[in-house]
C-alpha cells in the first residue's frame, strides 16, 4: 500500500517525511508566480542546472523554462520512497519539475546522482551530444553539500559552519513544543583544515570542473555563459556566513568565476560569473546559526517586498538572455540581493535584532510566514492540499527515455 496519510512529523526544522502533494503544489505555485515574457523565446536555448530539485536550483529550473525557454538537463541527489518513508521533497518537487517541463513542450533529463563524480560529468556530457545537439548554451550551478569525495584522489571532504579567528556568540531562534525562543548560542572557531575542507566542498572547484568536462568534450556552445548562485548576506550574520568557513568558500568561488570568465572569453567568447541572491528559507540556511532569526525578522520588515527566490531567478534569466541588460558589480558579480541589503531594510532589520528576546519575538518577526516556510519545504501547509486524505508516496522518478 503506498497511499497513507502524511502528518509533519520531525523536530525543529527537520521532518522525517515529505508530503508528494504539497510538493507539487509548491512547484506548480512557483510556476503560477513566474510572469510569462511579453514575447516567447526566439529559441530554446540547451541548460544546465546542477542542483535542481530545491531552493535557487529550482528556481533556476522553472524560470528558466517559463521565462527563457530553456530545454536540457537537470541534476539532483535525492533519496526514493521506501515502504517506511516516502521520498525526499526533491523527489517529489522534480516529478512536478518534469510535468510542468512536459507541458510547457520543453525537453528535459532529470538525472539523480552525485553532482561531484566524473562518473555523473559523463553522463550529462554523453546526453548533450546524443539528445541535446552536441552544444550547451548555459549552466547553472546551485550546490549545496555536507561533503564531496575528490574525483582525483578519492578524499572525502567535510564542510563545516564556522567563524574564523573567534568563538561567535548569537541569538538564535529555536522552537519547543511550536513555542519560539531566543537563546543565545556560541560556536567554536575553524581549526586544523576546516577552512581548505569547506573550500574544497562548498568553492568553486566542482564548478570548474565540469566546465573543463563539457569543454573537453567540445560541448560548449559559441557565447556560453555558466553563472554560480552564491549569498552575501547581512552584517548581522557577517562573523559566521561571509566571514566565516563558508565565506571562504564564496570567495573561492567568486575567484573561480574570474578565471572562468577569462578562460571561456578566449575559448568560445563566453563568461562565467556569480550570481549574489537575496536571502531566503532554505535547507541549508536554517542549519546556520542566527539566521532563521535574521530571516523571521527580515520579513518582519519587508513583508510582501521580500523577493522570492523564483522571482530572483527570472530576473537573472532575462539578464543572462540578454531581455534585459546584465549589470554587474565592481566584482562581476550579479547582485539580486540589493533589495535585502538597502542601507534602510538594514538598519531597521537590526533595530529589531537588538530588541528580540522570547517575549518580544513574535511581535518583530514574521514567524507564522517564517515556520510556514520552513514546513513548506517538505510539502507540509501549502493551501489547497488536503492533508487528512491518503496520498501517493511512489512517485516514480522522471524517465530520462521519454
Amino acid at each position: 500500500m503506498t497511499e497513507r496519510v502524511i502528518a509533519p512529523r520531525g523536530r525543529g526544522f527537520l521532518f522525517l517525511d515529505s508530503h508528494p502533494a504539497g510538493c507539487e503544489r509548491i512547484v506548480t505555485d512557483m510556476w503560477q508566480a513566474i510572469p510569462t515574457p511579453a514575447e516567447p523565446p526566439a529559441k530554446q536555448p540547451v541548460a544546465l542546472v546542477i542542483g535542481s530539485s530545491a531552493g535557487y536550483g529550482l528556481a533556476a529550473t522553472l524560470a528558466g523554462i517559463k521565462r527563457a525557454g530553456i530545454r536540457g538537463i537537470g541534476i539532483s541527489f535525492e533519496k526514493a520512497p521506501t515502504e517506511r518513508r516516502t521520498g525526499t521533497a526533491g523527489w517529489y518537487r522534480t516529478a512536478a519539475t518534469a510535468r510542468l517541463a512536459a507541458e510547457a513542450s520543453s525537453d528535459w533529463v532529470f538525472l539523480n546522482g552525485d553532482a561531484f563524480g566524473d562518473e555523473l560529468k559523463e553522463q550529462v556530457a554523453d546526453l548533450i551530444g546524443q539528445r541535446f545537439g552536441g552544444r550547451l548554451d548555459y549552466l547553472v550551478y546551485s550546490v549545496a553539500a555536507p561533503r564531496r569525495t575528490d574525483p582525483d584522489t578519492g578524499t572525502v571532504y567535510t564542510s563545516v559552519l564556522k567563524p574564523i579567528g573567534e568563538p561567535y556568540r548569537t541569538k538564535t531562534l529555536v522552537f519547543e513544543d511550536g513555542r519560539p525562543e531566543i537563546r543565545e548560542v556560541e560556536t567554536g572557531p575553524a581549526g586544523g583544515d576546516d577552512i581548505e575542507q569547506t573550500t574544497a566542498v562548498m568553492g568553486g572547484a566542482d564548478w570548474e570542473r565540469w566546465i573543463t568536462h563539457l569543454a573537453d568534450r567540445d560541448l560548449l556552445a559559441d557565447g556560453f555563459t555558466t553563472a554560480a548562485l552564491s549569498y552575501i548576506g547581512s552584517p548581522l550574520t557577517a562573523a559566521i556566513y561571509r566571514q566565516g568557513t563558508i565565506g571562504a568558500a564564496k570567495a573561492h568561488l567568486e575567484a573561480t568565476a574570474r578565471t572562468l570568465d577569462e578562460r571561456l572569453g578566449k575559448l568560445v567568447a563566453g563568461r562565467a560569473l556569480t550570481s549574489v541572491n537575496g536571502a531566503a528559507v532554505t535547507q541549508s540556511s536554517t542549519a546556520i546559526p542566527g539566521i532563521a532569526l535574521y530571516v523571521g525578522l527580515l520579513r518582519g520588515v519587508l513583508g510582501d517586498r521580500l523577493i522570492s527566490p523564483a522571482g530572483q531567478l527570472a530576473e537573472l534569466w532575462d539578464q543572462l538572455t540578454g531581455a534585459t541588460e546584465l549589470v554587474l558589480d565592481d566584482e562581476g558579480r550579479v547582485r539580486l540581493d540589493t533589495w535585502e541589503l538597502a542601507d534602510d531594510v538594514q538598519a531597521q532589520t537590526a533595530e529589531r535584532w537588538d530588541q528580540a528576546t522570547t517575549d518580544s519575538i513574535s511581535t518583530l518577526a514574521d514567524l507564522d510566514w517564517f515556520t510556514g516556510e520552513v514546513r513548506r519545504l517538505y510539502g507540509f501547509d501549502v493551501a489547497g492540499v488536503d492533508y487528512d486524505q491518503p496520498a501517493e508516496t511512489a512517485i516514480p522518478w522522471p524517465n530520462p527515455t521519454t
